[in-house]
This record gives structure tokens, sequence and C-alpha cells, in this order.
């Protein structure tokens, strides 16, 4: 392609709206454009990376034997009504479009497809000679998000590759999902990425196991825990870990003191001279479940520990049922407007201790009369603990449970790992922290679907059974903005061979030289032909312009025809590293040729 025919318009200054690196190099360089709040367009260079990205997947999705397809965007609310996802999607995390058609049916459009396919399956799979199945498509998907940022990693319209895979049984779910591992790994490989993958947290998603597959760069939003020996390795959501060991308390007796001013972990610890773990702290939460009922959750946790609340929804969603609910619609922690709603009485802010009493909730037909009451892990083992006194202003110290407070009967890990913890599978090894950014993730679903839908096959015996699911996500535009926020420098991104938008870019310093203007043509001819996707800045502007323009489109080669020509050779200079060193004109295409080649097994 020549740049002179391309549309091609390249910023001096950072974008204003642009936050982090990725975002504001593929705005400056004519990637990408917005249109409105999390929404952009893809130009033609960025649909070529995006291009290749989707080619990628495709040959590895194919290599595992799925089929690819294509569902509608547009999705019926009865179908996420049965699966029970509706309120969850529409109102608790409010991410799904809706719209009402003419004939006042309502309708989404399609942040995922689990649904859809569940329909499909139903309807078309019946006995276990049928199975296994997995089906993949590549398609545009809408998630309203509450605040569109950094590009195309929070968009409201974004591409994917989803694939959904339908097992007779567990163990050969298993297997599709050790299959889809490969696959993901693959591909990341082969789109020139450092990545690392993770045990995650499910989400609204749902399912038995997830792993998220992270592009590892500083800007990430998700914060990884890793063991160095690469044995282990979690979302911070889902991370496992084993907290340092308490330190001896300093009290020997039970007995109430004054603590004016002391609310906190930290001034109660600095006022009695204790060490935080020798405290247990008791956070009030307000569960909200899909059936309008309001649980009020009490968690006890040792006091230098602090609540996972991704692992406590993860809990709470357990207890639907016994709520007479079916999901967890919202987790908070009630500030003082949601506190009118239900205290019969003012709280102890502050001063909470494990037995504060059920009168302090309100009778309503649509609030639990009794707190949930949950101890973490952390504080079961706790000797002579101070804690509060549910009276403002007084700690309590040289508690015990048994004795002056009663253990709550629910036992549960709803601490928060962190950096420097031991790992819980190996102490002798300690977590480490990166920054990541998800771009895969895939989910061994088990029958959540299938029962929820009727999706049931004949089995040899000639049972009728549910079918096994598994989703498996790959996030096409979200990956290439990954990509860039990856490799880049002061000057502009640096592209990966196999994802890049072109291979080489020919700069002509002079345009008016005959002689570097034809020494390019006959270089771009050749290298064309010899499959060297080749870009050719022909633009009648200043060397310096051009050159400031290729470092920021960041193609992995440039090809200079200057000064070098009169010795019969030309300038190429790797972006990746800027070596430059110059090449025999009748040796540049098999050069280059090599090296891409080589780039690309």
């Amino acid at each position: 392609m020549r740049l002179s025919q391309m549309l091609f318009v390249t910023l001096r200054e950072d974008p204003v709206e642009a936050e982090i690196p990725s975002h504001k190099l593929l705005l400056r360089a004519g990637y990408i454009r917005r249109i409105g709040s999390g929404v952009y367009a893809y130009l033609p260079m960025m649909w070529r990376v995006l291009n290749k990205i989707s080619q990628i997947v495709r040959e590895e999705m194919n290599a595992t034997g799925a089929q690819e397809c294509l569902l509608p965007q547009l999705q019926a609310s009865e179908l996420w009504k049965e699966s029970g996802r509706w309120e969850t999607y529409t109102q608790a995390e409010g991410i799904m479009f809706t719209l009402i058609d003419r004939q006042k049916r309502e309708l989404g459009l399609g942040p995922t497809h689990e649904e859809v396919i569940t329909t499909i399956a139903r309807e078309m799979i019946r006995s276990y000679r049928q199975l296994p199945q997995n089906l993949y498509q590549i398609q545009t998907k809408f998630r309203d998000e509450i605040r569109p940022r950094f590009g195309l990693m929070r968009g409201r319209e974004f591409i994917m590759k989803d694939a959904y895979s339908f097992n007779a049984d567990e163990e050969s779910l298993k297997q599709t999902y050790q299959q889809m591992n490969r696959a993901y790994s693959n591909m990341l490989r082969r789109c020139g990425l450092a990545f690392t993958a993770v045990e995650a947290d499910t989400g609204a998603i749902g399912g038995s196991s997830s792993q998220e597959f992270m592009i590892l760069a500083a800007a990430g939003e998700d914060e990884v825990l890793y063991t160095p020996d690469n044995k282990y390795a979690a979302n911070v959501e889902k991370a496992v870990s084993l907290a340092p060991n308490a330190e001896p308390s300093p009290f020997t007796s039970y007995e109430k003191r004054e603590t004016p001013g002391t609310p906190t972990i930290a001034s109660m610890c600095e006022l009695l001279n204790c060490p935080p773990s020798a405290t247990v702290k008791d956070v009030i939460y307000e569960a909200l479940y899909d059936n309008g009922m309001t649980v009020l959750v009490l968690v006890s946790i040792r006091g230098d520990q602090d609540v996972n609340e991704v692992k406590l929804q993860n809990e709470l969603a357990k207890w639907a049922q016994h709520y007479e609910a079916k999901a967890l619609f919202s987790l908070s922690v009630p500030d003082e407007e949601s506190q009118k709603k239900w205290a019969a009485k003012p709280l102890p802010l502050g001063y909470i201790a494990p037995d504060i009493g059920d009168d302090y909730i309100r009778a309503h037909e649509n609030i639990a009369s009794q707190f949930l009451r949950l101890v973490d892990h952390t504080a079961v083992d706790l000797k002579n603990f101070a804690t509060g006194s549910n009276e403002s202003g007084y700690h309590v110290v040289g508690a015990n449970w048994g004795e002056q407070f009663s253990l709550p009967k629910h036992t549960v890990d709803v601490r928060e790992a962190r950096a420097g913890d031991r790992a819980a599978g190996d102490s002798s090894q300690t977590l480490k922290s990166a920054r990541g950014i998800e771009v895969g993730h895939i989910f061994q679903l088990g029958t959540k679907y299938s029962e929820a839908m009727g999706a049931t096959y004949t089995s040899e015996q000639g049972q009728e059974l549910p079918l096994y699911m598994g989703c498996y996500g790959v996030g096409i535009s979200r990956l290439a903005q990954a990509a860039v926020e990856q490799s880049y420098d002061e000057d502009g991104m640096i592209w990966p061979v196999a994802i890049a938008p072109y291979h080489v870019i020919i700069t002509v310093p002079k345009i008016s030289d005959t002689q570097q203007l034809e020494a390019a043509q006959n270089l771009y001819e050749q290298l064309q032909e010899a499959g060297v996707e080749t870009l050719l800045d022909d633009r009648d502007e200043r060397a310096g312009v051009k050159f400031k323009d290729a470092d920021l489109i960041g193609l992995p080669y440039r090809i200079v025809t200057g000064r070098s020509l009169q010795a019969g050779k030309v300038e190429v200079v790797e972006r990746a590293t800027k070596n430059a060193q110059e090449i025999s004109l009748d040796k540049v295409v098999t050069t280059l040729k090599h090296w891409i080649d080589a780039a690309l097994t």
C-alpha cells in the first residue's frame, strides 16, 4: 500500500481522553477513532491487525476440531430468564443493552452467548453419539460499561471470539478444557506476546473453575499473584495464600477499656499498643438477593487482613436458596443512607463486636431478622484478642472464642491474598505481584445452563442426562491493544511481526530525488511479490516527519532509500531494537524475507 493513497493522519499531541500509553498511541497513529463513549472505529491499519489476530485464533480453533458459526446479536429476554441471568445482567451488573421492539418484546444485545448456544444444543443434540461438540464465532459484543475507559480495553462495543463445548460428562469436559488451554497458549505465542495463565473467579458466567490468560503489562487492570517457581498463578480475586503468622497478644486477661476516637484498627492498636494481628475486626455488609430480600452479613476477620469482596460474593451466592432466592443481586458496605432503611437503632460503627445483637435489625418482611455471621479462617485460632465492644469509644481486650464470644458457625476463606504471603501449596514459596491485562478466559460451566434450560442428551444406557458445557472467550480487539501496551517506547508502538499491519515500511527521505523514489518503488514491488507486506511512504513530506511517523506506527522494519544508495545499499532499521544496518539492494528482499519467516515460525 502506498501511504499517499491511504486514509492516514497522525497526531503529535496525546488526545485528552486517552489515559494509558496504548490508547494514546493508537489514536495518535491513526489506528482507531473515537465515535462515542466506549465506541471506536477501526481504521484500515487497525483492521489489518484485527484480521491477523482473528486468523491466528481461527487456525488454532480449527486445529482442535471446533466448528465456526455465527450467532445472533439480538437475543430474546426469555432465554436469559430461563437461565436466571436476565436480572443479573440488566440490573445487578447492568451491563446488557436492552430494547423493546415494535411488538413490545424485550431484547438484549449480546454480551455473551451461553443462552443462545444452549438453546441450539437442546434442539439439535439428542444422543451421546453426537458428542463432544465445540462451536465458536468471531463477532462484535456489547456491554454497557459504567465507565468506558482505556480505549479498546474497556469499551462498550468490541470484537470477541467465543466458543462453547458440549460433552457427555465431566471427564470429557476436562479434556476439552485442556485442549482449549493449549489452543489459547498457542494463539498468544503465535501473536508474539508474553503472557501467563492464572486461576480466576468465574463471575457472572459461572461454572466450577476458570482460567484467565493475562498479557503482562504495567498498565494492566488486574493484579496477578504468582510464585517464583511458576507453579502457581492466580488473579488476586481468586488467589489463596497463607496469612503471616499472628504476633502474640500482649493481653492476658479479659477487660473492657476506654478507647475514644479509635474507630479503625490502626488507631485502636496505637492506643492499646498491640499488633493488628492480635485483633478481630467485624465488618457489616448488606447483601441484596434477586427476590428483594436484604441480608445483613457480619464478617469477623483478623485485624491485619482485608476482606476480598469477590470471594465474599461467591460465598453469599451459595446462600441464595436459604433466603428463597436464585441469585445474589448486589453486595455493599452500607453507608449512612442504607443503614436508615434497616437499622433499628444507631450502629456503634468502628466498635462493633462479633456478638452485635440482631435487635439492631428492624423488623421488615424483606429484611432477614438475623445477621448472617461468618468468620474468616485467620480469626478462628486467635487467643486473647482485642475487638469492639458494641459501645462507641470502648474496646475489649483479652477476648477468646468460646468464652466471651461464640465462634460463628460458618468458617470461610474470604481474606484477600497479598504479595509477600506464603503460597498455600508450598509454604517455601512467597507470592509476588504483577500487573496483567485479561485477554482470554476459559470456563468449565458444567451443567449450570443445560439444567436450567433443559438441554439434555440420551446416554448409551438410555438415560436422559444434562449436557456438560464449557465456554472459551478471547477478546480480539482487546488483545490488539494489549499488544501495544506490552511493547512500546517513547517514539511509538512496536508491533510483533505476526500481527503488525505491515511487515515493512519503505521511507523515501526526498521524494523529488529520482534515484531514491525509483529504488523505493522497485523494492516495494519486489517485496510484495515475495509475500512481504510492505507500506511505501511516498508522501511529499519532510524526512523528519516520515521518520517520526514510521516509529509511531511501529512496523517491525523500516527501509530508508537515502545517502547509502550511492554505494548500492539501503539502510534497514529494526523497530524493536532500533539497530540499523546497510544492506545491498540485491540482498534486501531475501534478508527481510528470512527475518520475517523466522519470526513467524
